[in-house]
């Protein structure tokens, strides 16, 4: 049987990043609903609230695009440079850096071979 890893804890932007989210959301909700029961009732309070949610959804989506980007910058800082992860590149060097010789001084580089047919 394996022992489940037990998950890193989210960076404090990207945890701050969603509570601002939820609480926007909650804002949104809550527009949702007065402009419900305002609709219902036929009051003066429905126009606000229609406005309120409006700038509640655009909120909302503004909080999801910054979580994303958080977490994207929260994953680059922690792999840091010359690090070995997916995005360090595409391909594996052709050979290992120690079999490679260094160019002497005045000496032009090697230039691969190109078979002629």
């Amino acid at each position: 049987m394996s022992v489940p890893r037990r998950r890193r804890r989210l960076p404090d932007e990207v945890r701050a990043a969603i509570v601002r989210a939820v609480l926007c959301l909650a804002f949104t909700l809550v527009g949702v609903v007065v402009a419900t029961l305002a609709s219902y009732a036929g009051s003066w309070l429905m126009t606000p609230a229609l406005m309120a949610m409006g700038l509640g959804v655009f909120g909302t989506m503004w909080c999801l695009l910054e979580i994303l980007i958080s977490r994207q910058v929260a994953a680059q800082r922690m792999r840091g440079p010359n690090s070995a992860s997916p995005m360090a590149g595409s391909r594996a060097a052709s050979e290992p850096l120690a079999a490679r010789p260094f160019p002497r001084p005045g000496q032009t580089p090697r230039q691969p071979r190109v078979p002629t047919a």
